[in-house]
């Protein structure tokens, strides 16, 4: 509770604080009385705080008003929209952490906080790693009520709700759970509240904090898909689904997040569904190739020679002439290369990308076949590998290649082609037994709905295409609509 002493109550703030340098105080000798401005600088409007506050203020010098009725007027007459009456020191703390000025007053035990919050965050920019070339060109940022308004511009209903909870026992991160009232199943919802109920940690410092707590541990691909686009968490929220938004992180998390949902783009639906059928085709094959063709390879050149035509096994041997590595080293040398050519041209700046690629690309590679340490083949086959992982930017995805690439690898090392189709036959068994929330991973594919399968490969035409899930929807919704 905050103490009547005035004094005592900015001595207390003061050594919780331990004087910090940013924590300001204003005293003002207002109709006789004594009262003190507290505010955090760094967090603080100083514009804010002298037009609308300090002014206003001073102009009730000029009034009758009783020292009893000061709280009271000063609540009406300060014009702000977030004004409110606290009565002790957990608040005035959580105020002070969210650029609120505190107004203490000599034998109350009440205070006024009063908004003067700073704009902090960056403008709304373009995409950085969703790029597209159809379709909006706004993503989210680190401003919460910005996330919100972005999504809140495209659906203007009052179907869109947002709850809020507050985690974090040292950052008080507000997160924003966004669903549709008339479309989203009511399971679904309970379970993820249900998750971020049990979240005890001390502090949320970004959105993939609250994705490591609430995602099961039993998939390299992510279950719970982030975005920074405003306009796919928009679809998301119509198939059904939920959208997390958390204070001072540009990344919105979709939940449930599907295995096919890895393979379509924003841009899919700014498309017609001719053009968007060939570059789902190809996605698909992309992750194939990505996942597959090393140890395909390794597979033919080491055990099973008689599945390639002769003249080409001869092409393969005559390169392969003189290599002091097997296929299996040599091919992983190749891929760790280019892995760390991968994050080293994620980590540099922009200016310096080009260089890293040239180098690896054309110096090393060349240098690495002339040397004899690789087989010219083989820098074809990881290459080819490498290009088709590029398609996808997510980077739970491509850690997921990576890990299933390297597996195939080692089974394809052990027992040739039987070895790659078992080691397939165990990524289809663990991708079937994944959930998320509750939810098939390999949905519609496993359980098989055809309409949905064929949709996830083969776009409608937009007139015929309904965004709704009815995997996701209440069972009167999904009898109600025409899927």
């Amino acid at each position: 509770m905050i103490y009547s002493d005035l004094e005592k109550n900015i001595n207390k703030i003061e050594s919780d604080y331990n004087n910090s340098i940013d924590i300001s105080f204003r005293d003002i000798i207002l109709f006789n009385t004594k009262i003190y401005l507290v505010y955090n600088s760094s967090l603080c409007d100083n514009k804010i705080v002298n037009d609308f506050i300090l002014k206003n203020i001073s102009n009730l010098e000029k009034e009758n008003i009783k020292k009893d009725d000061i709280i009271n007027v000063l609540y009406n007459t300060i014009p702000s929209v977030e004004i409110e009456k606290i009565k002790n020191f957990e608040n005035i703390y959580e105020k002070l952490g969210n650029g609120f000025v505190i107004i203490l007053f000599d034998k109350k035990k009440e205070s006024l906080a009063i908004e003067a919050k700073k704009e902090l965050s960056r403008a709304i920019e373009q995409p950085v790693v969703e790029q597209a070339i159809l379709g909006p060109k706004d993503s989210f940022n680190e401003n919460y009520l910005d996330n919100i308004g972005l999504i809140r511009k495209r659906i203007k209903t009052n179907n869109l709700i947002v709850e809020e909870k507050i985690i974090g026992k040292e950052t008080k991160s507000k997160v924003g759970i966004l669903y549709m009232k008339n479309i989203i199943e009511q399971e679904l919802l309970d379970s993820v509240k249900e998750k971020l109920d049990k979240i005890d940690v001390d502090g949320i410092i970004d959105s993939n904090y609250i994705k490591e707590y609430i995602e099961s541990k039993n998939s390299v691909f992510t279950l719970i898909y982030p975005t920074e686009r405003p306009d796919v968490a928009v679809m998301n929220l119509l198939k059904g689904k939920i959208c997390i938004i958390v204070e001072n992180s540009p990344g919105v998390l979709i939940i449930p997040t599907f295995f096919t949902d890895l393979f379509n783009a924003s841009e899919d639906y700014y498309q017609k569904s001719k053009n968007v059928i060939f570059t789902r085709i190809i996605r698909y094959i992309s992750f194939f190739i990505a996942i597959v063709l090393p140890a395909f390879y390794i597979a033919i050149t080491t055990f099973n020679h008689e599945t390639i035509p002769e003249s080409l096994l001869i092409n393969f041997a005559l390169q392969r002439e003189g290599v002091p590595f097997p296929a299996f080293v040599e091919a992983l040398g190749m891929t760790l290369i280019f892995e760390i050519l991968r994050e080293s041209d994620i980590r540099m700046p922009s200016l310096s990308g080009s260089a890293i690629s040239i180098l690896g690309a054309i110096v090393l590679g060349d240098a690495a076949v002339a040397a004899g340490i690789v087989s010219p083949i083989m820098v074809i086959v990881v290459a080819v590998s490498a290009i088709c992982s590029l398609m996808f930017t997510g980077q739970a995805m491509v850690n997921g290649i990576r890990f299933w690439k390297l597996l195939f690898m080692i089974f394809a090392t052990t027992a040739g082609i039987p070895g790659v189709t078992f080691c397939g036959f165990i990524f289809i068994i663990m991708m079937a037994s994944l959930k998320s929330f509750g939810k098939p991973y390999l949905w519609p594919f496993a359980p098989f709905n055809l309409n949905f399968a064929i949709k996830s490969i083969f776009k409608k035409d937009i007139k015929n295409d309904n965004l709704r899930n009815p995997l996701l929807t209440d069972d009167n919704l999904k009898r109600s609509k025409k899927l």
